[in-house]
């Protein structure tokens, strides 16, 4: 954040949130009116172009942010090993309000300057004295412009909100302000008045296209497109220009940086000015004495190996675009389906459901840092229908144990399977892939003593009954067994889960597991399966504790609601930057946090199958590595 901001420091039109879409609507509407009611000689393409070309320049952006996020992930060429945190991601929530800007300046050069209108498509003067242009005063011009906003003046005022983000995305370059949800974030990228300047750089080769009727739309698009791109890998935060390239043409070193030259940048704040061509520098004696170095370093860096994997899988079709790989501001907050992506994206949904149906590999979402412990999120590409068909069984165990097997070869000590990779009908919580592979050396961890452990815990000090209703699973049969050894009474609504649980535990609970039709208590262990009419016996004030993977549909407003089994994470975790699922931020599933439990701790041994680790200990040792329960919804 400035010490001193600004003025035009926000965008003008922040006070509509979301609707700032609008802006453009008239524009937008009239050109594709026009373009289809007036006849062939009429039309103007450069006109109906404008929208889809932002949209193109939208997509553009999205596409290197998945990328980035998914190679720094990996790690091998990463540059930063410092992750990204929320607050970032805050500051980087609304980069395409420069997009939106652009869209407007675009519109009203149409119909304003004299040679906007009935474009070509190709020029070839054109497209040389833009990059004639950009080469020379462009480029210079942005060198000296970058300096003086190092100046302590201007940059106390406006370029210190760029230099914000130490580790940089994609997006970084194109940030302007953040909205939170219940503030306005001041800590923006580049303030409005920033990118004025820089566009009025930008705008020197076109509007010489312009005056000097030389202009295209090869010209236009093409030179838009290149600064986008140039902008993006600057930012992306691993290095992908092969040395090859500079050992042919050794002249590129002074016309095309690197990731890694403009990253030093951001690390060193007074080194490597140039926009895009670090020629300035190396003239001016600006240019960082690592970069050769960074750069040999970034290049050849492996892929890393973690400690600790958990391996998880898609939900809903639309889930993909909530993963920190899709849409970063969805992937920042709780999974709540939205009808737009249902809606508008369903063409490109139904695509992604299609090709992870026919072919699918495991991918790395996300690394973490907890103190020398490193860990990785790997995501199966399945979603929940397909965990929860039959004929799909065997695809999906071959996914999961490939997954472990990739694991073995990298030298992970312990692999947690999260949601329904552990599913008992699909693999026996594990098991199966135990007796596949006897000789396996990595540890595969259910995470059922956590979960159980974080249940027990979420129970009010006092009660001394329960209602349980739901799908019957490992964890809810050690639960019910452990609330009955407590002294709690649970009691079952279903004859037919009342005689699963006793026979199931084979066990003396005497009458502290008990079987009612009365739905008064107040506090409800449920699982899935529950049903909205179930949910509407419940008294008012009722508690329900979830002890499934997946939380129930909440229909209550005068109930509470604890989410699925999860803790707290310490705030020495690093590189947290999205949610898990429907958990709220820095939150970890129990079923994750055990498997990172298990690493700490150096437990030699599988937690999977019917048998269950200590539930006590690993709850103490949950408590000691800084992990906590979360507070009660009430």
């Amino acid at each position: 954040m400035a010490s001193k901001p600004g003025i035009l420091t926000e965008w003008p039109w922040t006070p509509l949130g979301n609707l700032k879409y609008l802006v453009l609507a008239p524009w937008a509407i009239h050109a594709t009116y026009s373009f289809l009611t007036k006849d062939g000689k009429e039309r103007d393409v450069s006109y109906f172009l404008i929208f889809p070309f932002l949209l193109l320049r939208m997509l553009h952006n999205q596409l290197w942010i998945s990328l980035s996020r998914h190679r720094t992930a990996k790690g091998n060429n990463r540059i930063v090993d410092k992750g990204i945190e929320f607050e970032q991601v805050d500051r980087e929530r609304n980069w395409d309000d420069q997009i939106i800007f652009n869209g407007i300046i675009f519109y009203v050069g149409y119909f304003t300057l004299p040679g906007g209108k009935n474009m070509p498509l190709w020029r070839t003067d054109g497209v040389v004295i833009t990059m004639l242009l950009h080469i020379g005063p462009v480029e210079f011009l942005y060198y000296w412009l970058h300096r003086a906003l190092h100046h302590h003046y201007l940059y106390s005022r406006y370029h210190s909100h760029h230099h914000s983000s130490i580790v940089t995305e994609p997006i970084t370059w194109v940030v302007w302000l953040s909205r939170g949800t219940k503030h306005i974030s001041k800590a923006v990228i580049h303030p409005f008045a920033e990118h004025i300047a820089y566009f009025l750089l930008f705008a020197i080769p076109l509007l010489t296209l312009n005056f000097t009727r030389t202009g295209s739309i090869v010209a236009f698009v093409g030179y838009i497109s290149y600064i986008d791109f140039m902008n993006n890998m600057g930012h992306c935060n691993f290095e992908l220009v092969p040395k090859w390239l500079f050992s042919i043409f050794p002249f590129l070193k002074y016309l095309m940086y690197t990731p890694s030259f403009h990253s030093l940048h951001h690390t060193q704040f007074r080194t490597n000015y140039s926009l895009f061509m670090p020629f300035y520098d190396y003239m001016y004696g600006t240019a960082d004495k690592s970069t050769d170095v960074l750069y040999e370093k970034s290049l050849t860096r492996p892929e890393e190996s973690p400690d600790v994997v958990h391996l998880t899988h898609l939900t809903t079709p639309d889930s993909i675009y909530h993963i920190r790989l899709g849409f970063a501001s969805l992937a920042s907050k709780p999974y709540i389906s939205k009808w737009y992506l249902r809606v508008i994206l369903w063409p490109l949904t139904s695509a992604y459901m299609m090709l992870f149906w026919i072919r699918s590999r495991t991918f790395v979402l996300e690394r973490n840092q907890f103190n020398k412990l490193k860990s990785q999120t790997w995501v199966i590409p399945k979603y929940r229908i397909q965990y929860l068909l039959k004929w799909q069984n065997e695809l999906v165990n071959n996914s999961i144990e490939e997954a472990i097997l990739d694991a073995e070869e990298r030298g992970v000590k312990v692999l947690s399977l999260g949601l329904l990779n552990q599913c008992e009908d699909l693999n026996v919580y594990g098991e199966l892939y135990i007796r596949r592979n006897p000789k396996l050396k990595i540890k595969v961890v259910d995470g059922s003593s956590l979960a159980i452990a974080v249940l027990l815990n979420s129970i009010p000090k006092g009660t001394t009954q329960v209602l349980f209703k739901g799908k019957l699973s490992k964890v809810a049969y050690f639960t019910v067994l452990a609330l009955c050894q407590k002294g709690i009474q649970v009691t079952c609504s279903l004859e037919e889960e009342y005689e699963k649980i006793n026979k199931k535990l084979n066990t003396k609970l005497g009458s502290k597991l008990a079987l009612s039709k009365n739905y008064a208590h107040k506090i409800w262990l449920i699982g899935d399966g529950l049903s909205k009419e179930e949910q509407k016996k419940a008294p008012k004030g009722t508690l329900f504790i979830p002890f499934s993977h997946f939380p129930p549909k909440k229909i209550r407003k005068d109930c509470y609601y604890q989410t699925t089994p999860a803790m707290m994470s310490p705030k020495s975790f690093e590189n947290i930057d999205s949610c898990e699922n429907w958990l709220p931020r820095r939150v970890m599933s129990a079923w994750r946090v055990a498997g990172i439990l298990h690493a700490l701790e150096g437990w030699n041994v599988h937690e999977c199958g019917h048998t269950m680790f200590d539930i006590e200990k690993i709850w103490e040792a949950s408590l000691q590595h800084g992990f906590r329960p979360l507070m009660m919804p009430y």
